[in-house]
């Protein structure tokens, strides 16, 4: 029975130790493969200059923003969220019926090992940023948007001119929101809507006038797509 205990009490620790080595390459890994891109911690300039040249979104509430499961799945096979980069003024080009994306000016972001992006995923989840950055629990779950949701997006609150919802369907400026209900916690839509200034200062996605209604169904809406396209 001793023997017994020891092993067990030996397997435990091994466990342990494991757990918080898997934790510390989490944050290491986030240093040598995130830092160079993106903002792990929160930057003290928020000038206009360092948003237009920053290579790749803020991630230092990276835990409040997105879903671990779809971090662990993306790090493993990125696909490009943002059509035109972070930036797209630097990435597009002159085409035949207008503007196009240049796709030679873009940058692939690196692919990471399952374990690795275990890892990673669960160091980004523990990045939470200020607090009351995310306002939490005004959206209501359990409240289905109205019909009219998705025609707030896609005609009277200008979302489609700039976000994509696949299919080749909206604008390329913005981020796709094809997965945006794998991809982005609920909260987080809903305070973006609410003031992307707040989150992320300067960007150029405005703060809209609009009803609580409103914005319920809009974080309704983008909150149940999931890769399905023309929802």
């Amino acid at each position: 029975m001793k023997a017994y205990l020891l092993a067990a009490m030996v397997s435990a620790g091994f466990l342990a130790s494991s757990l918080t080595a898997s934790a510390a390459d989490g944050s290491a890994i986030l240093q040598s493969q995130c830092a160079s891109c993106h903002a792990l911690t929160q930057p003290e300039n928020t000038s206009l200059d360092r948003l237009w040249e920053r290579k790749g979104p803020d991630l230092y509430y990276a835990g409040v923003k997105f879903n671990k499961p779809w971090l662990v799945e993306w790090l493993q096979d990125p696909v490009r969220i943002r059509p035109a980069g972070e930036f797209y003024r630097k990435h597009i080009k002159k085409g035949d019926k207008g503007d196009v994306v240049d796709e030679s000016t873009l940058t692939v972001h690196p692919k990471l090992a399952q374990a690795d992006a275990e890892a990673a995923a669960d160091a980004l989840m523990a990045l939470k940023g200020p607090e009351g950055l995310i306002e939490t629990g005004k959206y209501d779950a359990d409240k289905k948007p109205s019909p009219m949701a998705k025609m707030l997006f896609t005609k009277l609150r200008g979302c489609y001119a700039c976000h994509s919802i696949g299919g080749g369907k909206g604008g390329l400026s913005g981020s796709s929101l094809e997965t945006a209900g794998d991809r982005l916690q609920p909260d987080f839509i809903y305070s973006y809507i609410k003031d992307p200034q707040k989150i992320d200062k300067g960007i150029w996605m405005p703060k809209l006038k609009i009803s609580e209604q409103d914005l319920q169904n809009l974080t309704g809406y983008i909150a149940q797509l999931k890769g399905k396209e023309g929802k």
